[in-house]
């Protein structure tokens, strides 16, 4: 059986800002729906990705803007990702090095952290 994540929820407190903010690094606005009043969802998804986030009103996540700090994403290249968020003015960490990959972290308006990694060429260390 095939398992493939396929939703994230990332608590906002400003769904506008937060889609313009996922926008301008990329993401693709999939649904921005008010199916009744009071409900707003939006799903987006990152470049490339199987699995998309989601945020809105009401949605019942249980976090507070803020708390989310448990995404990590594959990148080709941490160095690229860097470089292509702070030629958007995104505040992001420096390039960490570590055995098991390269990182680079940012926050979103409302201070959820992301963790990007490049994974090492695990071929090559054979």
């Amino acid at each position: 059986m095939d398992w493939k994540i396929e939703l994230i929820f990332v608590p906002v407190s400003d769904v506008d800002r937060s889609k313009e903010f996922y926008e301008k690094i990329g993401f693709h606005a999939d649904h921005d729906q008010v199916p009744y009043e009071g409900l707003r969802f939006v799903q987006m998804t990152p470049p490339g990705s199987a699995c998309s986030i989601a945020f809105g009103t009401n949605l019942g996540e249980g976090l507070l803007p803020g708390q989310q700090n448990t995404i990590q994403v594959v990148v080709p290249d941490a160095d690229e990702a860097l470089a292509h968020l702070r030629a958007l003015d995104v505040d992001a960490q420096g390039v960490d090095e570590q055995d098991w990959g390269r990182f680079v972290t940012f926050d979103d308006p409302d201070g959820n952290t992301w963790t990007l990694q490049e994974l090492p060429d695990y071929g090559a260390q054979a």
